[in-house]
């Protein structure tokens, strides 16, 4: 990468949700040259003139999409020819040392999926400090970053991974990382922090939240560290096949060898 300017940032939209409204504060950072994606049912009437003056001095446009994050996201990658894609929850907030952490991190590991570390907005409780601990651990120990992480890629990685499900309810996010580490495909984090909105712990309890969210990741989780479990194993086996033959044949020669010196010798 060379700049920001190859990067096309994508954003599902829900129906009704104003949230990306504070989010083009920020989107400003980014060089006029960069695509911005917002995706999902049109906004409202009350909404659309703020995005149409912010169309007016960016390059960004609104794609109609089915609602779900994997159709949403599926769609914004499809309607943009960018070589890097930014996959953007519209509750994210970032600075501008975000993004220079982003454009180093693409330019020395262009290969790798990136992601951020997490913190929450004062929009919800104060406990959600202890959620945001244990992202860093979910990412960094068991490489299992989330979406709200601001997941960044080429658009020949996006392919390679099979895109966002979009037969799930849930969890389109955490499949993708986990079809990138059945690939072997290398996760890094930029460094730097990417904020998200913490009312969903405050509409729903943190604690129910946190439960219910732990619940969820467990039970997505478990059959595809099976697959994973699989594709390594019969990987390994490969390999003790491969040596073992190895083995066989430098013994086989080895004899013959042998065989062939104690001739010439007799």
């Amino acid at each position: 990468m060379k700049s920001l300017s190859e990067l096309a940032v994508i954003i599902p939209v829900a129906p009704g949700d104003a949230a990306w409204t504070d989010l083009i504060i920020d989107l400003n950072s980014l060089p006029v040259e960069s695509e911005i994606l917002f995706v999902g049912s049109l906004p409202t009437k009350t909404l659309r003139p703020l995005f149409e003056q912010f169309a007016k001095c960016r390059n960004t446009r609104w794609v109609q999409a089915p609602t779900g994050r994997g159709y949403q996201l599926n769609a914004g990658v499809k309607a943009t020819q960018k070589p890097y894609l930014w996959l953007l929850h519209a509750d994210s907030r970032f600075d501008q040392s975000a993004l220079h952490a982003l454009q180093k991190s693409l330019q020395q590991q262009p290969n790798a999926l990136h992601y951020f570390n997490l913190a929450f907005l004062n929009d919800g409780p104060a406990l959600t400090a202890i959620n945001a601990v244990g992202v860093w651990f979910r990412s960094h120990l068991l490489g299992l970053p989330f979406g709200d992480q601001g997941f960044c890629l080429t658009r020949t990685l996006f392919n390679q991974l099979g895109g966002l499900r979009e037969d799930v309810s849930y969890g389109e996010d955490h499949l993708l990382i986990w079809q990138a580490h059945i690939q072997g495909i290398s996760l890094r984090c930029t460094g730097e922090l990417l904020q998200t909105s913490a009312r969903k712990y405050q509409k729903h309890g943190w604690c129910a939240t946190t439960l219910n969210h732990l619940a969820l990741t467990a039970k997505q989780a478990f059959p595809e560290w099976m697959k994973l479990f699989k594709v390594r194993f019969w990987f390994w086996r490969a390999t003790l096949n491969i040596l073992k033959i190895g083995n066989e044949t430098k013994h086989r020669d080895t004899h013959l060898s042998e065989v062939q010196n104690r001739k010439l010798n007799g």
